[in-house]
């Protein structure tokens, strides 16, 4: 069954094909609800081991597209292409780095 929000998303709904995402269990009878997906992450995430790792993700990468995305406004890329979007990537990682740098008294 499709989304029920999903006219809002496209342009053109009538003509854009639905999209399934299907999960695949070791028992191709058992349907998990959704909550027990969240109890299981949950759980994962709990763990002395998730705690680990879910705390290394601010000293990671994650900062950094948060603030390209939130601060920068990096939704989406605005040009066409690989090598276009290549170019637009790098300078918004450029103007991140040169910030860093300007907020940790670098030059002065």
């Amino acid at each position: 069954m499709p989304c029920t929000l999903r006219a809002q998303c496209l342009r053109y709904p009538e003509r854009t094909p639905v999209r399934q995402v299907a999960f695949f269990y070791k028992e191709p009878t058992k349907v998990l609800p959704r909550a027990v997906h969240t109890h299981r992450m949950r759980q994962a995430i709990d763990s002395e081991r998730g705690r680990a790792l879910y705390g290394r993700r601010m000293a990671t990468v994650e900062p950094v597209f948060g603030n390209l995305r939130a601060n920068k406004r990096l939704d989406r890329f605005t040009l066409r292409g690989q090598a276009k979007v290549n170019t637009q990537w790098h300078l918004y990682c450029l103007v991140h780095n040169i910030e860093k740098l300007a907020h940790h008294g670098y030059g002065n």
